[in-house]
C-alpha cells in the first residue's frame, strides 16, 4: 500500500510491520544537526528491521523515484524542508511526519529532542491523518505542471520596479495589479508570504485559495478568499524582469505577455499527526507571538 488506508484513524494491530514497511528520510542538507539526526534515524529504523531510503530534500529529482512503495516520509528540517518533501511525493500521497530543526515549524509535528521517543507510537499505528490542499500551476499553454503546497507568486525579479499583472478569475477579468507581485496561496500558505503581505489566516484543512497582491500601488490592495473550484490566470505586462516563484523555492523567469494559470491540485499533502486535532489554534498563537 501507499500510505495509511482505511480512514483517518490508525488502528494498531500490535506490529510495526503491519503498518510501515518502507520509510523515506528527507533532510535539510545545510543544517548539520539535521544531517546527523537523519543518520540516527537510519540506525533507529535498521534496529527495527524497517526498510528505508535517505536523501537530501534539495535533490527532488533524485528522491522522487524512491517514493513509490513508501509508507511514510520523515522530513528532517523545518517548514521549507516539508515544502520540498510535499513536491517530491506527488503524485503519491504518502504521509509526512515533520521533525523540526528549523525556526517556526508551523507544519512540523515533532521537536527534535522528542522524535525518537514519540516516533515508535506513530509507527505502531497511533495518530491521525491531516490532509491539506495543494495548488497546480503552469505557464502559457499547458506544458509542465507544478504542484505546490504553499503558494504561487508572479512578481518582479531582481529589479525594484513594479510589474503589471492582469488577474482573471474563472475567465472574467478582475483587475490589473501594479505591484511587487501577486500571490495565490493555499490555506497552508496563508501563514507564510501571504500573511506577511497582510492576508488572512485560513484553517490548514480549508480548500479555499487566497489571491493577494504584494505592495500594490494605486490598485486594489485587499486579499480575496476564493472557493476551491476557482481558476486564476495571471498575465504579466512588463518591460523588465519578472519571475514565477513556487513555494519561494523554485523560480522561473517570465516575459511580458506570459500567463500563469493556478488552480487547486488533484493531489493533497497528508500529514501524520499525534497531537490533538485542535492543535492548530494554540500552535498558531504561540508561533505568531515569536514573530513579535
Amino acid at each position: 500500500m501507499t500510505g495509511y488506508e482505511g480512514g483517518d484513524r490508525l488502528d494498531s494491530v500490535g506490529t510495526v510491520a503491519a503498518y510501515v514497511k518502507r520509510i523515506g528520510i528527507l533532510y535539510h542538507p545545510k543544517i548539520e544537526r539535521a544531517r546527523a539526526f537523519s543518520r540516527e534515524l537510519e540506525d533507529f529504523l535498521s534496529a527495527r528491521r524497517i526498510s528505508f531510503w535517505s536523501c537530501s530534500a534539495w535533490e527532488e529529482e533524485k528522491s522522487k523515484p524512491q517514493v513509490p512503495g513508501s509508507n511514510l516520509v520523515l522530513s528532517v528540517g523545518g517548514d521549507g524542508t516539508i515544502l520540498r518533501a510535499a513536491r517530491a511525493i506527488v503524485p503519491e500521497q504518502v504521509p509526512i511526519v515533520g521533525i523540526n530543526f528549523g525556526n517556526l515549524g508551523f507544519m512540523t509535528e515533532l521537536k527534535a529532542e522528542e522524535a525518537l521517543k514519540k516516533l515508535p507510537r506513530l509507527l505502531e499505528g497511533e495518530g491521525w491523518l491531516e490532509e491539506r490542499a495543494m495548488l497546480q500551476t503552469w505557464k502559457n499553454k499547458k506544458g509542465r505542471v507544478f504542484h505546490v503546497l504553499n503558494d504561487v507568486v508572479v512578481g518582479r525579479g531582481g529589479s525594484s520596479r513594479l510589474v503589471n499583472v492582469e488577474a482573471k478569475i474563472d475567465g472574467e477579468t478582475f483587475t490589473t495589479y501594479r505591484a511587487d507581485g501577486v500571490i495565490v496561496a493555499t490555506a497552508t500558505g496563508s501563514t507564510s508570504y501571504s500573511l506577511a503581505a497582510g492576508g488572512p489566516v485560513l484553517h490548514p484543512q480549508a480548500r479555499d485559495m487566497l489571491l493577494n497582491p504584494v505592495c500594490s500601488h494605486l490598485t486594489l490592495n485587499e486579499a480575496l478568499v476564493l472557493p476551491a473550484e476557482t481558476v486564476v490566470k495571471l498575465k504579466v505586462a512588463t518591460s523588465h524582469e519578472a519571475m514565477l516563484s513556487l513555494d519561494g523555492q523554485v523560480e522561473t523567469q517570465l516575459s511580458s505577455g506570459d500567463e500563469v494559470t493556478v488552480e487547486l491540485s488533484p493531489y493533497m499533502t497528508r500529514f501524520l499527526r499525534i497531537r490533538p486535532r485542535n492543535y492548530f489554534y494554540g500552535s498558531l498563537e504561540s508561533r505568531l507571538r515569536r514573530r513579535i
